[in-house]
């Protein structure tokens, strides 16, 4: 082929390049609203950072699942990881919304609050849990015609969901622990700052 001659994709095989090129943006897109909401929820800058917190760890796995399995992230995938977004949260909501109640109600400390928080929520986190990975299964093992398609989907969910319960029961407590003490710290920080009074004139 001479030198001067490029190829590139048109019609169909455009569209699909371009909307995978979006992608990274859609998915800052939905944190960002996750945030937002999170935050008018619970009336704290902190606290949906914790929730947050959960997803690196499940996209993590999910990739992870791809890689093991030779699968490509392609669309189908990534409708998986921005699904993961709203499963997985559900984790540390579960945990924070009841240590948060347990501190304003019952005057628990957040040590107290989050230990009987994950005492008391385990079993519906691995429920709602097993639920969402063996609803997963069938698509990550799927034969037949058109199960190529589909079989990303079923790999992100059921890989993002194994790595994310293992990490998070652990991972989500000690992030709420210390954010809460960073928090406490600049409460008190805007506590010590000298308040400017507007100056009076006789």
């Amino acid at each position: 082929m001479p030198a001067n001659v490029h190829g590139s994709f048109q019609g169909t095989a455009q569209a699909f390049q371009a909307s995978l090129a979006n992608q990274p943006w859609l998915i800052l897109a939905a944190l960002f609203t996750v945030y937002i909401v999170l935050g008018v929820l619970y009336e704290s800058y902190i606290h949906p950072i914790t929730i947050l917190s959960t997803l690196p760890s499940a996209g993590v796995g999910a990739l992870l699942a791809l890689l093991i399995t030779k699968s490509e992230l392609n669309v189908i995938g990534m409708i998986g990881i921005i699904l993961l977004i709203g499963i997985v949260k559900k984790n540390a909501i579960m945990m924070i919304d009841f240590a948060l109640e347990a501190e304003r109600n019952e005057g628990k400390g957040p040590l107290e609050g989050i230990y009987q928080a994950c005492l008391l929520r385990f079993r519906p986190i691995m429920m709602t849990t097993m639920a969402a990975l063996l609803g997963g299964l069938p698509l990550a093992l799927g034969r037949g015609t058109g199960a190529e398609m589909r079989r990303p989907l079923g790999i992100t969910i059921v890989g993002g969901l194994a790595v994310s319960q293992v990490l998070t029961l652990y991972t989500t407590p000690v992030v709420y622990l210390y954010l809460d003490r960073l928090r406490l710290w600049f409460g008190r920080r805007a506590k010590s700052l000298p308040r400017l009074l507007p100056s009076t004139r006789v």
